[in-house]
């Protein structure tokens, strides 16, 4: 076969595909790729024919193309619960299977990244990164200085990339499924955009079903796995990949993207006797958080901006992962947990008023105190906020907080901030139902497409019309049943 020639694929569901044949494929630690004539897909097929031909590997591929696919409805054969709408979300979180090749030999077909998680033109004038995928270390590493500004984002983008991240981990886990590998070279990242993308689906963890084939990607693999790789596979002492281990690579990458080094990586020195002991050490056995507030041997001299800049939500779930949980996997927050702080933070996040700061945004974690921690600039506006608050079920009258939001010009709000019985999830409209914004001196919260939407006084307002929000106003973002009541606070 040369180069160039287009070849066809045989799927297992009688459907064919086509493929450029390329001598020089691309080449993974499993698996090469051939590209479609269109570049919308890539058939993939195993570097050891070994693998193709492993049963238990085909059964896995199958399980995972099939019912635990979080980018196929129910309806289609994918996962449990799954609507085309949640499907439809998640092909975007994911690079999922959606194929499976009987021949010329046993592969599967992927879809190609989105054309956003590829480098262009001018991406670095040092590198020559033109058409590499964007893994995250570009962004994280020493490399980032190369890029081109233009491809860095800011702080507000990266913070919705980690969410992004998180929110597909947590479908991943919620079926059972880990990862195993979970690290920058399995999550592509577009910090223009603030989307992430996890790859290299094929080889996930069902407990009790299929085993792990990797054991992870140095910096990413849980200590107690690093320190117990002498052991044979099967013996009991020996630390495999799960949803456990999933729970320690989570958190590294996104304190990576929220401050751009890694969380273990510090000045401490764990042994002399070897490079490769040390590194064993500060990644296994000894691993120590470099922002431990009980241990502050791996410490950096320079710790301008920490985990006490962030939410204190977000602070805590930290704590927990490198400190209570490095060493202990039973105390590592939950994806979830994970996805409701990051949340709340975006809820949070205040844009800086310094123009020349490279973030660009922060999280306001002290109203009283609105200083900007990458740059030291005093936030210049006032401060408003707006606590939105639920009826409690059986008591009319009293409520309860649900969620809050720091208001800057031309904020929008969702249905999350109008009903109790929204989430913010991949199941909610991401509609803008009202807006925040400033004129003439005053700030106003229109009014973009509610119904019922009341002022203080308890006058319905339009659609197209606004509540000024004063400091104490108190009003009825809908009067429907489930609507949330929105008290203004200024400082």
């Amino acid at each position: 076969m040369n180069s160039g020639e287009i070849l066809t694929a045989v799927l297992e569901s009688g459907e064919t595909i086509e493929y450029i044949f390329d001598a020089n494929a691309p080449r993974g630690g499993m698996k090469h790729t051939f590209f479609t004539p269109d570049r919308k897909y890539v058939v993939q097929f195993f570097n050891n024919p070994r693998d193709a031909h492993n049963i238990a590997m085909q059964d896995r591929i199958r399980t995972i193309v099939g019912i635990y696919n979080p980018t196929r409805s129910e309806a289609d054969g994918g996962a449990l619960g799954n609507t085309e709408k949640t499907a439809d979300y998640f092909r975007n979180r994911f690079c999922w299977p959606v194929g499976i090749v009987k021949s010329p030999e046993f592969g599967i077909v992927c879809p190609t990244y989105p054309q956003n998680f590829f480098f262009g033109d001018g991406a670095s004038t040092v590198l020559n990164l033109k058409g590499k995928d964007k893994k995250s270390n570009w962004f994280t590493g020493r490399n980032r200085r190369f890029l081109d500004n233009a491809e860095l984002g800011d702080f507000r983008t990266m913070l919705k990339a980690a969410t992004s991240l998180v929110r597909g981990i947590r479908r991943m886990h919620q079926a059972g499924l880990a990862h195993s590998d979970l690290s920058y070279n399995n999550v592509l990242i577009d910090p223009k955009s603030g989307s992430a993308v996890i790859i290299d689906i094929d080889s996930l963890v069902v407990p009790n079903k299929y085993a792990p084939e990797v054991c992870g990607t140095t910096g990413y693999i849980a200590p107690e796995v690093l320190a117990t790789l002498e052991y044979n596979y099967d013996d009991s002492r020996r630390a495999l990949p799960c949803v456990q281990t999933d729970l320690h690579a989570l958190p590294v990458l996104i304190y990576e993207y929220l401050f751009l080094r890694h969380p273990l990586i510090g000045p401490k020195i764990y042994s002399t006797e070897s490079a490769e002991k040390d590194d064993f050490l500060a990644m296994g056995p000894m691993a120590t958080f470099i922002e431990n507030p009980k241990d502050t041997s791996n410490r950096p001299p320079d710790l301008n901006v920490t985990i006490q800049s962030l939410s204190r939500g977000l602070e805590s779930l930290f704590i927990r992962a490198f400190v209570d949980g490095l060493h202990n996997p039973s105390e590592r927050p939950a994806a979830m947990e994970w996805e409701r702080e990051l949340l709340r933070a975006w809820d949070r996040l205040t844009p800086c008023a310094n123009p020349r700061c490279e973030k660009k945004w922060f999280i306001l974690r002290d109203e009283n105190n609105p200083v900007c921690p990458f740059c030291k600039t005093r936030a210049a506006d006032k401060i408003i906020r707006l606590g939105f608050k639920s009826e409690m079920r059986g008591k009319k009258g009293v409520f309860r907080e649900k969620s809050e939001v720091m208001v800057y010009n031309n904020i929008p709000l969702f249905d999350w901030h109008v009903l109790a019985n929204v989430h913010n999830d991949e199941k909610a409209s991401t509609d803008m139902r009202a807006y925040v914004c400033r004129y003439n001196g005053m700030w106003l919260l229109v009014n973009n497409g509610i119904e019922g939407m009341t002022s203080p006084t308890g006058r319905l307002v339009p659609k197209g019309s606004a509540v000024e929000l004063k400091d104490g106003t108190v009003f009825r973002m809908t009067n429907r049943e489930n609507g949330l009541l929105c008290e203004v606070q200024i400082s």
